[in-house]
């Protein structure tokens, strides 16, 4: 939803701030002719889940809270005050919850009596936690007043009446109304006086006109889509003092997605110079963020803010409202319309009341947030004692454009496998229906999982209707016009592709498509493998027809999977060249992008500017406008530059601010530019054109026909109901002709009433459909339009959110337009006056596809359409990467990795999840274990592995890897190369002794030698012991980092005979020499070798394969690195520079030269060499 409610505290703040801030929109720009009231505003919000605590933990929060104001806000302990609940509760003073001209301890004891109680008002209860106080104004009953300015599609409205207060009456009545439209210059002074203050004292005229104007300034500044004062109090002007406005009661909300826009605006009125409210919190602008609270009795589960907070850090959409936690059916379905029409068809069997959740996920979320969605609810679905008759979870959802849905399945069944228990304890019974990208795949996982959880899983395709699995699941049956439909392999396009039996459908089983490879093989010669088409010459074309087979785009965005999807429409619907003519991509240089047509690949340009892409191609007439939300007005207005070619646009960028949206949508008018969108998927003619990714994959397109004109055309708004349009329509009718998704927000480019009326006049369209929703008012325009014989044509309609009317409090639906805000704008109301203007309109959704069926077939009694052969399927290639990700191909790999998998949404240490690396706190030695030995080790395994590392970090500068490293650093070298050097220098003399070690002492207790046997033999070999000497440290002397070592390893290991055996053998070589002791090197060896042998998380075979392939000179290497990196740091913090050695430390030995071509100062020595 993008208008949402505002507390009145903030409202006030805004006002406070901005109202002589705020630009004036007038041309009579003039000093402020008013003074307004001092800002002074306390705001009491008590955290109710206190109350669930020890007894007096919530009263004692609510007395701190209430004292620290007192010091916050001296006002309170002089002033009179009014004291109110601030929760978007309406006439608060009808309900007693109100009080005036109190004490502060008195409005203290008032606010203590109701905070954390429950109450109803109507039908809703809620618990009160948040209350405002602010000074009581007594003031003359004539002095209050009432403004309020709205929104609409036409431009903004201001309603004023002379008589405000809290028995206003009717105001729609009897107040003045004056609309401002888009674009449109700020009325004159006289205009407002004329039309708004006639029945006002003219002595405050100039005064009113003067905030009336402000006021609509902070209006359209901050982005309000709705402000109510009332009372507005005008003061009577005194002698000498302008007069003072003061708005005592307010009510507004603010278009949420022009945060990027306002946010800043809003923050610094919300900022603690201006409320008195210090913090330390550091925030993105000058104050804290807008808050905009749920409305009474809709308080946020903990739940709801976690999803809340999900979903505004995603591209994608996930929504979730908790109706009723005992309730026993829940839902989690993808796609704004679909989750209303499961709603509404849950509600239309009886069970409203069991309905649980309301809540949706669209938008290509990942499988790490379908998981962490699905978790939810789950979690709440299996909390309590299991209900005796158990519960029904329906995981739905619409056809998809784009979403991958065996991705956001593998998320769910990811959850679902985690709660089994809780899932068999509850008789939790699942119904599955979906379609759209990889949706076989998907759907496969799910019945392999229904045949290992131990859970009733029934899972359908698109070959049911989106909601059949409703009253499958409520009533034991599905509606009487969807037959059940035959079970294939479960992978639709592998049936296809491999002559498998595919599932038939009753109303056309006969003749469903199937999606053919195209047989035209790649060429083997490289130049044959490119297309290149001629620009087409300029079309005449009618005005209700904006797409033909001839239509030609530019694509505004980077957006190549776009493009090919619409590309490959085009060789399937056998066009003579791509749709696509060019790409405008601002943030690069012009270039081409190479793309496929058919097995061919073909050549786009790409255009930083929109000047050149016009100019090159000017048969082009249609733009698809992908820029983001915050860049698609700018966009669009350059776009408009060129109206007079292009006449087309399509905007799919959802958030876009309900202000942007209606200037642009007035501009299209002026221009005679049709817009389609925002927030939408586009629109699809079969047969000639397809907008962005509308339609889905290529087997969508073929299993819904929309490869060849049909006689049915559609206008939705939402994108993934126009899937389900074309797939009913197609199944139930000769298919579709033109159809086109409007877009979910309020203030939709192009209405319903706009493509119909097209639809209309094209003589090659029979029938009409038309998929309303819950809010706005444009589906009575249509109905105007068939009453009065402008629309003679069959229309078949439904709106969607009827089951909104079952709900206590305000639910947003999906769409940002999906909220009814009159009883004119609920789908109950519009689908009973479509009826009664003689709109075929079933009783429910599900009957929709029997009422097309039928409508259908009396036009084609009456020879309005005369059925046609199916034409040959297209072929079609397919990527070889989505027929790698369906399972359809396969080839070798170049290279194998069994330790890391960082393909899906959460990378994976052999096989541990990162999110359980930390929340497991395995530590940096338990990562190594996961990534050298690919198992998790014991924990003591991960702490010696942590303290090897933390030993061998250094050994001080003078060693030579550490000499290296500081010589490389002060040669100016970078951290890479400095390392790098020190590390060349690890080998048998320098590092290498923990290999050797190791082997060793291995090999001799292995043989069965006693430890003065190995000793006596390596000693006969001349031969050092790896592992043993130091040259200071000594027996009496002990190395502490071996003692540590020792220490730990005797506490923690399971058994050490390696090491006790080496342990033996420094008893023999140190009674020859005192320093002959077992060091650091040795000690760690011989340890670790236990660790391999005696943890039972190695067979012998893999401990002796580690020993022998340097995973103990890893240790050594890695621990090293550490240090290195600190001598390089260290000596680029000293700024040290280059090193060179000194000639007194160098032994020169040369041949012997002319004495006097010799200095001195350089020779230590000299060679006499006498030449034979």
């Amino acid at each position: 939803m993008s208008a949402k409610a505002i507390r009145e505290y903030d409202g006030k703040l805004l006002l406070a701030y901005h109202l002589l801030r705020a630009p004036l929109l007038s041309d009579e720009q003039t000093p402020s002719l008013f003074t307004p009231a001092a800002t002074k505003l306390a705001q009491v919000n008590v955290d109710t889940s206190l109350k669930d605590q020890a007894a007096g933990v919530f009263e004692n929060a609510l007395k701190q809270q209430l004292d620290k104001l007192e010091q916050s806000h001296p006002w309170l302990l002089t002033d009179k005050l009014v004291a109110k609940p601030d929760q978007l509760i309406k006439r608060r003073g009808k309900h007693g919850l109100l009080t005036l001209n109190k004490s502060w301890a008195e409005a203290r004891q008032w606010i203590e009596e109701r905070a954390g109680k429950e109450i109803q008002i109507e039908k809703t209860s809620g618990n009160l936690k948040t209350f405002l106080v602010e000074p009581f104004t007594p003031h003359p009953a004539n002095t209050e007043y009432y403004i309020c300015i709205n929104s609409a599609r036409e431009g903004d409205y201001i309603l004023f009446t002379h008589e405000g207060g809290i028995d206003i009456g009717d105001v729609d009545a009897k107040a003045l109304k004056m609309l401002i439209k888009v674009d449109e210059p700020f009325p004159s002074t006289a205009t407002i006086k004329q039309t708004l203050l006639k029945d006002v004292p003219e002595f405050k005229h100039d005064v009113l006109v003067d905030f009336i104007s402000r006021l609509y300034a902070v209006y359209v500044d901050l982005h309000f889509t709705y402000l109510e004062i009332n009372p507005l109090v005008v003061t009577d002007p005194v002698e000498g003092q302008t007069p003072q406005v003061m708005y005592l009661d307010l009510a507004a909300k603010l278009d949420q997605t022009a945060e990027f826009e306002a946010g800043p605006k809003w923050a610094i009125a919300r900022a603690p110079q201006n409320t008195g409210v210090s913090t330390q919190e550091q925030h993105v602008d000058q104050g804290p963020p807008m808050v905009f609270p749920a409305p009474f009795g809709r308080e946020l589960t903990k739940e709801e803010a976690y999803i809340q907070e999900l979903d505004g850090k995603t591209g994608a959409s996930l929504k979730l409202t908790i109706l009723n936690k005992d309730g026993r059916v829940w839902t989690m379905v993808a796609g704004g319309g679909a989750s209303v029409a499961y709603s509404d068809a849950i509600a239309a069997y009886g069970y409203a009341n069991e309905l649980a959740n309301y809540g949706e996920y669209s938008g290509a979320p990942t499988e790490t947030q379908t998981y962490e969605y699905a978790k939810t609810i789950l979690d709440l679905m299996t909390r309590g004692s299991p209900h005796p008759d158990g519960k029904i979870l329906f995981i739905g959802g619409g056809i998809a454009n784009f979403t991958n849905v065996a991705t956001t399945f593998k998320g769910i069944i990811r959850a679902l496998t985690e709660f089994k228990q809780p899932l068999i304890s509850h008789k939790v019974r699942i119904f599955i229906r979906r379609g759209g990208p990889n949706y076989q795949e998907g759907l496969r996982a799910m019945r392999q999982l229904g045949e290992s959880l131990g859970v009733e899983i029934q899972v359908f395709g698109p070959d049911s209707h989106i909601t059949d699995i409703v009253p499958l699941a409520l009533v034991g049956k599905s509606s009487d016009v969807n037959a059940t439909v035959a079970q294939s392999s479960g992978n639709m396009l592998q049936d296809q592709l491999l002559g498998t039996p595919a599932a038939s459908t009753p109303t056309s089983s006969t003749n469903s498509p199937k999606l053919n490879p195209s047989d035209d093989a790649t060429p083997s010669d490289p130049s044959q493998r490119m297309e290149y088409f001629e620009s087409s010459q300029d079309q005449q074309r009618e005005w209700f027809r904006p797409f033909t087979s001839k239509t030609r785009a530019f694509v505004y965005g980077m957006q190549p999977r776009a493009v090919q999807g619409m590309l490959d429409f085009d060789f399937m619907c056998k066009r003579d060249a791509p749709s696509v003519a060019a790409m405008v991509y601002p943030f690069g240089g012009s270039h081409v992008q190479k793309f496929y047509w058919g097995t061919k690949e073909t050549l786009i340009p790409v255009f930083t500017s929109l000047k050149e892409a016009v100019e090159r191609f000017p048969e082009v007439d249609v733009v698809v406008n992908f820029a983001s939300c915050r860049s698609v007005f700018e966009s669009t207005r350059e776009i408009f530059g060129y109206s007079e070619q292009l006449k087309t646009i399509a905007i799919i960028a959802e958030g876009v601010p309900e202000r942007r949206a209606r200037q642009l949508l007035h501009e299209a008018e002026r221009r005679n530019v049709l817009i389609i969108g925002p927030a939408t998927v586009g629109g699809i003619k079969p047969g000639c054109f397809k907008i962005g990714n509308t339609g889905g994959m290529m087997d969508n397109i073929v299993a819904s026909k929309l490869y060849r004109p049909g006689s049915v055309a559609y206008v939705s708004k939402s994108g993934g109901m126009s899937n389900e349009l074309n797939n009913i329509v197609s199944r139930t009718t000769d298919g579709v002709y033109e159809g086109v998704a409007i877009g979910g927000d309020r203030y939709p480019g192009s209405t319903f009433i706009d493509h119909l009326l097209r639809y209309e006049q094209d003589p090659n369209c029979k029938m009409l459909v038309l998929l309303g929703e819950v809010g706005g008012v444009e589906e009575y325009k249509v109905i105007e339009a068939v009453r009065n014989g402008t629309i003679k044509k069959p229309v078949i309609a439904w709106c969607i959110g009827t089951c909104a009317k079952m709900f206590t409090t305000d639910v947003q639906f999906g769409h940002a337009g999906a909220l009814a805000n009159s009883d004119l704008e609920t789908a109950d109301a519009k689908n009973k006056a479509m009826r009664a203007a003689g709109i075929i309109v079933p009783e429910t959704f599900e009957l929709l596809p029997q009422a097309l069926a039928d409508a259908y077939q009396k036009l084609v009694q009456t020879g309005t359409i005369t059925p046609r052969a199916e034409p040959e399927v297209p072929k079609v290639p397919i990527d070889y990467s989505w027929a790698q990700e369906l399972g359809l191909v396969r080839k070798p790999a170049s290279f194998v990795s069994t330790i890391v998998d960082d393909r899906g949404q959460e990378l994976l240490y052999a096989g541990m999840r990162i999110t359980d690396v930390f929340k497991d706190d395995i530590g940096i030695g338990g990562v190594l274990s996961l990534l050298w030995f690919k198992r998790r080790l014991p924990d003591y395994a991960h702490k010696f592995i942590e303290m090897v590392l933390m030993l061998t970090a250094d050994h001080g500068p003078a060693v030579s890897g550490a000499m290296n490293t500081i010589i490389t650093t002060r040669a100016g070298k970078d951290l890479i190369s400095s390392i790098v050097s020190g590390l060349l220098t690890i080998g048998e003399r320098f590092g290498g002794a923990l290999d050797g070690a190791a082997s060793n002492f291995t090999k001799a207790y292995d043989s069965g030698m006693t430890p003065r046997e190995f000793v006596t033999s390596m000693r006969k070999a001349n031969k050092l012991i790896p592992g043993i000497g130091h040259k200071i440290k000594s027996r009496t002397n002990p190395d502490m980092r071996v003692e540590l070592v020792k220490s730990y390893v005797k506490k923690n290991f399971p058994n050490t005979p390696i090491l006790d055996y080496a342990l033996k053998v420094e008893e023999i070589t140190t009674s020859k020499k005192d320093n002959l002791i077992l060091n650091v090197d040795g000690c760690i060896a011989v340890s670790f070798v236990d660790l391999l042998r005696e943890s039972n998380a190695f067979t012998p075979e893999e401990a002796e394969e580690y020993m022998r392939i340097g995973t103990l000179n890893g240790l050594f290497v890695l621990g090293r690195t550490l240090g290195f990196i600190g001598h390089h740091l260290d000596q680029k913090r000293l700024k040290q520079g280059l090193y060179r050695h000194p000639w007194d430390d160098i032994s020169y030995l040369l041949p012997s030269l002319e004495p006097e071509s010799l200095d001195p100062r350089r020779i230590n020595a000299r060679v006499n060499v006498q030449t034979k």
